[in-house]
């Protein structure tokens, strides 16, 4: 069993992709591989198939399949065709060996500054697993086929360019990449220069020079403010050695935009010493200076920050994105302001803008944002053209972190490889190795356009902040930390031995980061201070406006039907779906104004409109094109197309020649990246229509630090406009409690200071008018539309087309029953959304005509002048009634009380008419729904129980 297993186990596990690496190349060209591999192949073609067919199957697919097969079966006796068997058996175990440097090299590799594990027993790194002894080490072989850099070897030799290139500072991942260019690409990248640098005396000092710089802020920081937060990133100065090269780098490869996102680690440093934020503005901030003009502001670690920097290529705008403490939630965010940057320049590719993402070990390892975020790097929609992960890994992720209960794999960058991303783990405390990772990822980046990531492996020498003991919990990691003389100071001396630098030449530069941190000055050269970026964007006509309601958003009959007419016209033939086909030819007839609109056609005009006067639309969600509730058709399928990629027609992408893009994406299953990314593209385009639809409104849940974090507060905290919609499908249709609520309290509960709308509405013209109203007015806020599910093909919730040339969104919309006479009029029950036609179908039924029935379409900003003018109608009104769908202590009732009440005249009664409080956000059975419908509009119309306030 042992000889077969030695005559085949290369052909198992980790082997596999590189045997079919060898395969592929055999079968494109049978002499690029080694000749004891060409041998194996040729005798492949002449046994068996496995299959026990005569002609053998060598698809790619297959190829690994039948080398198993052929392994269970015993050794191939044919396989060297070499007149000493036993050299032919050590060529090709000297294949097997590079293989598994290849592969598990980086468990080996020198990665730990603070040298506090072993080495792994890992056999397969072992010469003698293949049956190689002392005398086989001065051995030569050809080896130009199978290792980089080299025609032949000694294996001795051969042992010390692997270890070289896979166990020492660097220690690489990448072999699970399936494309075999890119693993080509990484093995030459590393093995060509064993994984070492060979810097200038010139790259040399600048490297130490920024290692001063991390070090120096830090500890000037420290003895100026003692005590005050500000997450240090001593331990990891490598990182800001890293991030000046990426940048520089980046520059010099065609890159003229970079937005980052980091969490708090090291954020102060980056600041100063990559952004070049001046350290005067930085010291004021510690001494209390703050913006006077946001309301709520924000700590001094969540900052952004903007600067152009010069690089070999020319200026870089380097954007610094704003971030809470949910660590991983900015990654969405700068992905969606990069991709908005690159659609703004053309640049399809990502050439031009690149995605720079900094993490934490255990926050990258635990935050599920971190794998959504991932999961959108290769789609359609949401491609960057590849990111550039840094990892500031100081083995610990918080203070009492343990890797053991910190994640369940062997490193904290496993996670990429559900994208295959290669990772170049390395020794923080090697900056050069450091610096050379750097620039090996960012140019697989360039080449590939695809993630990669940097792990740079650390410590953290104080605690989570700067009040924390960490050495309560960390005992044993602390003591060596107290003993570690710091990189600066290692590389320092390093340097000084080679005689690089002057004995004390490290010393000099401290003193003079430290003269420059007394006056202030900046640490970086050169920032550029008049440097005008052409395609940056001009948010001046955006800001500190006052609130209005009034926008002009009609659109004169002739062009709604022009518009009308060009998306409702499909190319010659295009075979649509007989459903589809109706719906088409109805909304042509809506178009000619001899059909009232419904849903689906008044948010298409909406749409049409903008496209038409150059305002973009970008539009995404789980089943976006389609709409969850069959609706929209916004993607018209050919239903004689062959093939997935064709036969796709967009009306809206065809409304006229030079339209603004339109952009449609049935996303990834995802909603915090998918919105967080949404947000982030809305933040740096103010010109286009950026709209998030939840497949179901209830599904916003899973988004709520989105929410919370950015959209409700972005502009308080930081300044940061958005003009964000998020639509949300809500209605009490009898769907039990995950599909009927998108959480309408939730919303109005973060509503203050005028920082976002909530509205409800509840006919097509209104959608036209709202969506029409979030581009005309010059302002940016986000909207939250509550949108219907029923209604969408309600045929009283349709409007005359009439409606959209005239008018304007309603914030309010009072009786308009003719029969109701205003003097007779007790009692007004106010009310949002479906429930309105419930109760209009109520009133009929019982012959009430002392009621009337006022739609509050807009929740927030509570329109209490159109609501009081409302109620005034009714002079004899002695009772005002809130009806709702939704359970008492959820919906609108508890946050619009106090502004109903306010609007009302002193003697009038406030009540409520609805579901009893619940827990849940409806019931699951039908028969229970119904009795509790039956109920709400019941106490609507009856005489006044429970709750009552009187003003």
């Amino acid at each position: 069993m042992m000889q077969q297993y030695n005559a085949n186990s290369y052909l198992f596990g980790g082997n596999a992709p590189y045997v079919e690496e060898l395969y592929e190349a055999y079968l494109d060209n049978p002499g690029s591989v080694p000749d004891n591999w060409r041998a194996y192949f040729d005798a492949m073609q002449h046994m068996p198939a496995v299959d026990g067919s005569e002609k053998p199957d060598v698809a790619h697919a297959s190829v690994i399949a039948s080398f198993a097969e052929r392994a269970k079966q015993g050794p191939i006796r044919t396989v060297i065709a070499s007149p000493d068997a036993e050299l032919g058996r050590k060529r090709v175990a000297v294949t097997q060996l590079i293989a598994a440097y290849r592969y598990l090299g980086s468990r080996w590799a020198n990665l730990d500054p603070l040298q506090r594990q072993e080495r792994p027993p890992i056999p397969e790194l072992d010469p003698a697993f293949y049956g190689f002894n002392e005398a086989d080490l001065d051995t030569k072989f050809n080896i130009s086929n199978t290792y980089f850099g080299q025609e032949t070897a000694s294996l001795r030799d051969l042992l010390n360019m692997l270890r070289d290139t896979y166990c020492r500072s660097v220690g690489a991942e990448f072999m699970y990449v399936s494309d075999p260019t890119e693993k080509r690409w990484l093995q030459e990248k590393l093995e060509s220069i064993r994984s070492t640098p060979a810097f200038t005396a010139e790259k040399k000092k600048h490297i130490l020079e920024r290692l001063t710089a991390a070090e120096g802020l830090e500890r000037y920081l420290h003895t100026k403010y003692v005590g005050a937060k500000r997450f240090s990133l001593e331990g990891g100065e490598s990182f800001i050695a890293s991030m000046d090269e990426v940048i520089q780098r980046a520059g010099e490869q065609g890159v003229q935009e970079i937005v980052i996102g980091m969490a708090h680690r090291g954020r102060l440093n980056v600041l100063v010493n990559t952004l070049g934020k001046a350290p005067s503005e930085l010291f004021e901030e510690f001494e209390g200076k703050h913006a006077d003009d946001l309301p709520s502001g924000d700590v001094k670690y969540h900052q952004g920050f903007s600067s152009d920097i010069s690089t070999p290529g020319g200026p870089v705008h380097l954007s610094l994105a704003f971030n809470p403490s949910h660590l991983e939630i900015v990654n969405p965010v700068v992905e969606g302001s990069v991709k908005a940057r690159m659609e703004r320049r053309g640049d399809h590719a990502g050439k031009e803008v690149l995605p720079i993402l900094v993490h934490g070990d255990a926050a990258f390892a635990g935050q599920g944002v971190v794998m959504e975020t991932l999961n959108l790097a290769q789609t359609r929609g949401y491609g960057t053209g590849g990111t550039v992960h840094i990892v500031i890994n100081n083995q610990i992720g918080f203070t009492t972190s343990d890797p053991r209960d910190a994640r369940s794999t062997l490193y904290c960058t496993d996670v990429v490889k559900m994208i295959e991303a290669p990772v170049l783990h390395v020794n923080a405390d090697d900056p050069e190795a450091v610096v050379l990772a750097t620039q090996i990822a960012m140019d697989y980046r360039t080449e590939f356009h695809k993630d990669v990531v940097l792990d740079i492996v650390c410590y953290r020498k104080l605690g989570h902040n700067e009040q924390d003991t960490p050495a309560l919990t960390q005992p044993l990691m602390y003591k060596k930390i107290a003993k570690h003389p710091g990189t600066r100071k290692m590389y320092a001396d390093k340097l000084a031995a080679q005689n690089t630098i002057e004995l004390d030449g490290g010393d000099q530069l401290v003193t003079a980061y430290r003269n420059a941190m007394d006056a202030g000055k900046h640490t970086i050269d050169p920032v550029l201070t008049d440097f005008k970026n052409k395609y940056a964007v001009d948010w001046a006509p955006f800001l500190n406006k006052k609130w209005t309601d009034a926008a002009d958003t009609a659109v004169p009959l002739t062009e709604l039907k022009r518009l009308a007419q060009r998306i409702t016209t499909v190319p010659e033939n295009f075979k649509l779906h007989s459903l589809v086909e109706k719906v088409l030819g109805d909304r042509a007839t809506m178009g000619r104004g001899e059909m009232n609109l419904d849903w689906g056609m008044g948010e298409h005009l909406a749409y049409a409109s903008l496209l038409a006067s150059g305002y973009a639309v970008r539009l995404s969600g789980q089943d976006a094109g389609r709409g969850t509730f069959v609706h929209r058709h916004a993607v018209l399928h050919d239903q004689n197309r062959e093939r997935w990629d064709q036969g796709i027609y967009l009306p809206l992408a065809n409304v006229q020649e030079n339209q603004a893009n339109f952009t449609v994406i049935d996303s990834v299953l995802s909603e915090e990246a998918v919105l967080g990314f949404e947000y982030g593209f809305s933040t740096a385009e103010p010109n286009t229509l950026t709209i998030w639809e939840g497949q179901f409104g209830d599904f916003v849940n899973g988004a709520q630090v989105v929410i919370d974090q950015f959209i409700a507060s972005g502009e308080v905290k930081w300044g940061r406009a958005s003009g964000l919609v998020l639509m949300l499908p809500h209605g009490y249709e009898g769907q039990g409690p995950e599909h009927s609520s998108a959480r309408i309290e939730r919303f109005l509960q973060l509503c203050a200071d005028h920082n976002m709308q909530v509205v409800q509405p509840t006919t097509a013209a209104q959608i036209f008018h709202l969506l029409r109203r979030q581009m005309v007015r010059q302002f940016r806020k986000p909207l939250v539309i509550f949108t219907p599910k029923s209604l969408l093909r309600n045929k009283d919730a349709g409007s005359p087309l009439n409606d959209l040339a005239g008018g304007g969104f309603q914030t309010v919309i009072g009786e308009h029953d003719e029969k109701i006479d205003a003097n007779k009029v007790k009692r007004v029950i106010a009310c949002s959304g479906k429930v309105y036609y419930d109760l209009i179908n109520a009133r009929k039924t019982r012959g009430t005509s002392d009621t009337a029935i006022i739609r509050m379409e807009q929740l927030y900003p509570f329109p209490h002048k159109a609501f009081a003018a409302e109620l005034k109608k009714y002079a004899n009104v002695t009772e005002v009634v809130w009806a709702q769908d939704e359970p008492q202590n959820q919906g609108p009732w508890f946050q619009i009380q106090h502004n109903l009440f306010e609007s009302m005249e002193t003697g009038q009664r406030l009540a409520y008419a609805g579901r009893p409080a619940s827990a849940a956000p409806a019931v699951g059975y039908s028969d229970k729904h119904v009795a509790q419908q039956k109920e709400l509009l019941e106490t609507a119309f009856s005489k006044l129980k429970g709750f009552i306030l009187t003003k």
